[in-house]
């Protein structure tokens, strides 16, 4: 129950993958008939990718992950746009990627603005345009975030993104954060607004590893990896084909069967939201109550950290997160759960549970015949609990 960390690869993206380990291994920037297999393969797979994003093949540009597509995206955009201004905008809950990619263009002279969101993780629409200055260039908003599962407005927000650049006469570019959206929500460029919008495979049972960036044909961006022409001179290095391969499998397979793992997820979490809050006292829902990921469960205890819980859970084989799994190793409380007004004890006492299609009804009953007592048991001891 851990999906939003990562999912496993599906049988037929591993089929799909196969090929491009060893019988058709050629370099694709080569030009012989073995190298152009591969540049076949790829070309297909970017048509894919672009496909299920309503994009042009030309608009996507493969990475090594959704880290990496966060980074050329905010960092390649604010330098390829830094002679019309210095100006960025995000929200306080962004993931570390684009929030860290942020910080350090702050070294280098720009100025951020963090704005705040609601008690449920939202941010105001009305808030990102009055935020925007003569000097904007970026704005970027996750499309849903990674712990709690809030869905942003994100159409809404690219419109007036957009009307105040077009009333300026001048160029703001709108991205987006789509990893966690990938067989959940809609994902067309065109539907959002957005001129950039990062994607991860291992988030929709595809491989570890690879990535891509969607960026709008006549988006300004300064490439962050140099050394070679691929990707159209934005992104150097030798492609991975089979991570390229593998992702545009898992990309078609997760939205052809998008409505029915919504369905399959929701009934499945709602399901965990109403058993938890029947059998635990103390207990909080974080996120958005209806503007939610369908997988998505987030939930904070009073008097008991989550470590013990994650720890407890693992013992009897469930696997459920305490946070992001890119920040697990930190003791700090969540930024996400701070910024929508958790004090530190309780953000530290939250569990994160996300579902996938392959999770069951017998799943949820285990969870639910486990969590509650294993709360009780910790709360029954102070040491654990964290209290005096």
């Amino acid at each position: 129950m851990d999906h939003a960390a990562t999912t496993p690869v599906d049988e037929r993206v591993l089929a799909a993958m196969m090929p491009y380990f060893s019988a058709s291994f050629g370099n694709p920037s080569s030009i012989y008939t073995l190298a152009q297999e591969s540049r076949k393969a790829m070309d297909e797979s970017r048509d894919a990718v672009a496909t299920v994003v309503g994009a042009r093949g030309s608009e996507v540009v493969f990475t090594s992950g959704g880290t990496e597509a966060d980074n050329l995206a905010i960092k390649g955009a604010a330098l390829g746009l830094r002679s019309a201004g210095n100006h960025i905008i995000t929200t306080a809950v962004e993931h570390h990627a684009v929030l860290h990619a942020c910080e350090q263009l702050e070294q280098f002279g720009f100025e951020v603005t963090y704005l705040p969101v609601d008690e449920h993780g939202l941010v105001s629409p009305a808030n990102v345009a009055a935020a925007l200055t003569d000097r904007t260039v970026l704005v970027s908003v996750m499309l849903a975030n990674n712990e709690i599962g809030t869905i942003q407005p994100v159409a809404q927000i690219a419109s007036l993104v957009k009307q105040r650049a077009a009333r300026d006469g001048r160029t703001i570019v709108m991205h987006t954060d789509a990893v966690q959206g990938a067989g959940y929500l809609n994902l067309n460029v065109r539907d959002l607004g957005v001129d950039m919008l990062s994607l991860s495979a291992h988030k929709c049972y595809g491989p570890k590893g690879v990535g891509a960036l969607f960026v709008r044909r006549g988006t300004p961006i300064e490439p962050q990896i140099v050394g070679g022409s691929q990707e159209r001179r934005r992104r150097s290095g030798t492609e991975n084909v089979p991570g390229i391969v593998g992702m545009a499998t898992a990309l078609e397979l997760a939205e052809e069967r998008r409505a029915a793992t919504v369905d399959h997820c929701s009934r499945l979490r709602d399901q965990i939201i109403q058993g938890l809050t029947e059998r635990v006292n103390g207990i909080r829902l974080n996120g958005h109550p209806t503007e939610r990921l369908a997988n998505n469960v987030n939930v904070s205890f009073q008097a008991v950290e989550g470590e013990p819980i994650l720890l407890g859970l693992d013992f009897e084989g469930i696997c459920v997160s305490s946070g992001s799994a890119c920040s697990s190793a930190s003791l700090e409380p969540s930024h996400v759960l701070l910024a929508i007004g958790l004090g530190a004890d309780l953000a530290q006492g939250s569990l994160r549970m996300t579902l996938g299609h392959n999770n069951t009804d017998e799943d949820v009953k285990m969870l639910l015949e486990v969590l509650p007592r294993l709360v009780s048991r910790l709360r029954a001891m102070p040491s654990l609990a964290g209290v005096e």
